[in-house]
């Protein structure tokens, strides 16, 4: 995992490459409409949003996708058949191309992931 050393999300956001700045930007205004209540932070060298201290969402530029972590499993499960047909890890939905990136979903996970608190893993 590639990790920053920058001190906020707009610095981070600085750092990452031109060609997938604009998809990180457009995650983080999804991320900062639909998580109201929610801290943004950089936590683990990326931009994360946390409840009451927990993250339970994050994104990053890897050196070859764009990851959006999504850490809360009763979100993962009650998207089951959505997420089957994407490249996904127990956490992770890795976008090998930042014009792939479903927004659609993603911005249906946040709204989900919103609604209220749960465990992450």
């Amino acid at each position: 995992m590639v990790r920053s050393e920058a001190a906020d999300v707009d610095g981070y956001l600085a750092g990452v490459p031109e060609d997938r700045r604009e998809v990180l930007v457009r995650l983080r205004r999804m991320c900062r409409a639909e998580l109201t209540g929610f801290d943004e932070v950089m936590a683990y060298g990326m931009p994360a949003y946390q409840r009451d201290g927990v993250t339970e969402i994050a994104f990053a530029s890897q050196q070859r996708y764009l990851s959006f972590y999504l850490l809360r499993g009763d979100v993962r499960e009650a998207f089951a058949e959505r997420l089957a047909g994407q490249d996904a890890g127990k956490g992770c939905l890795r976008f090998r191309q930042p014009s792939r990136v479903d927004f659609d979903l993603v911005r249906d996970l946040l709204r989900a992931t919103a609604a209220g608190p749960g465990t992450v893993c």
